[in-house]
Formats: C-alpha cells, sequence, structure tokens
C-alpha cells in the first residue's frame, strides 16, 4: 500500500522532520487559518484527526518554529499567534476592535524594509512592524451599549 507525497509530506521530508499525523495536520489546518492561536489550532486539528493534546501542539508548533515551516507573531495584548508565510519579512494589520490579522506586504520589496535613522552600530537583518487599527467590518458594525440589555 503506497502513501500519496503531498506537498506538506515533501516539506517536512526536506526540513529532515518524521511525517506524522500531527504534523501533517497542523500545516494542513495552519494554511487554511492563517494567524491561529495554539487553542484554535488544537481545537481544529482535533476535530480533524481526534484527540490530540495541547502539549503535543505546542512541540509540533515549535519544532516548525525551529524549521521555518511556521512563523510565530506576538501582536501586544493578544496571545501568540502561528502562520505558514516565512522567509519573507512581511508584516501585520491587527484590528484593535476584533483581534483580526491580515498580512501586509513590506512597503519595500526588500529585507529588513525599514532602516532606522541610527542603527547603533547594529547589522540589522529583520524589522517587525505591526499596523493597529479598526478593520472595515467592525467599522460598520451597529454599536452596542450595555444599557440596550
Amino acid at each position: 500500500m503506497s502513501r500519496e507525497v503531498t506537498p506538506i509530506v515533501q516539506q517536512l521530508r526536506a526540513r529532515g522532520m518524521r511525517v506524522t499525523a500531527a504534523r501533517s495536520a497542523v500545516l494542513e489546518w495552519l494554511a487554511d487559518y492563517p494567524h491561529a492561536t495554539v487553542e484554535q489550532v488544537h481545537e481544529g486539528v482535533s476535530q480533524r484527526i481526534g484527540s490530540l493534546s495541547k502539549q503535543a501542539v505546542y512541540d509540533v508548533l515549535n519544532a516548525f518554529i525551529d524549521a521555518d515551516l511556521v512563523q510565530q507573531i506576538k501582536p501586544a495584548g493578544h496571545p501568540a499567534r502561528f502562520e505558514r508565510r516565512t522567509g519573507d519579512n512581511h508584516h501585520h494589520l491587527v484590528c484593535r476592535s476584533c483581534g483580526r490579522i491580515e498580512d501586509v506586504d513590506c512597503s519595500i520589496g526588500a529585507k529588513p524594509c525599514l532602516t532606522p535613522n541610527h542603527d547603533h552600530g547594529f547589522d540589522i537583518d529583520e524589522a517587525e512592524v505591526m499596523y493597529w487599527g479598526v478593520c472595515k467590518a467592525c467599522q460598520t458594525a451597529p454599536v452596542t451599549s450595555d444599557d440596550d440589555h
């Protein structure tokens, strides 16, 4: 019985990683749901493959970060999020109201995208930018007050 070699299996093997149901499911899930929290990944993957501990999800995500298969972003005041898009130094838009996150391509197109006025002798190889605002859906949502209840 031969198994189909999917792009995800190829990616895991290319990084020298053992192919497991949990690893495959996490990569597949993040492809469909970028900017997911550990809790969201845990719930989504558990629905796909059955019981899986949250610690196993943490372990898989950490291994993927080390293998550059997944990137972790940490918006202030929000739980860490994980995405498959790595290696291009893109940035993120975060809605202050609902927490929605969207990717934003680097405005200059080359790393590190931003050059500080003074580098203080640092050899800068990355810039992390988080844009904050209110998404269109939250801007147009009706305002409700607690007095209405």
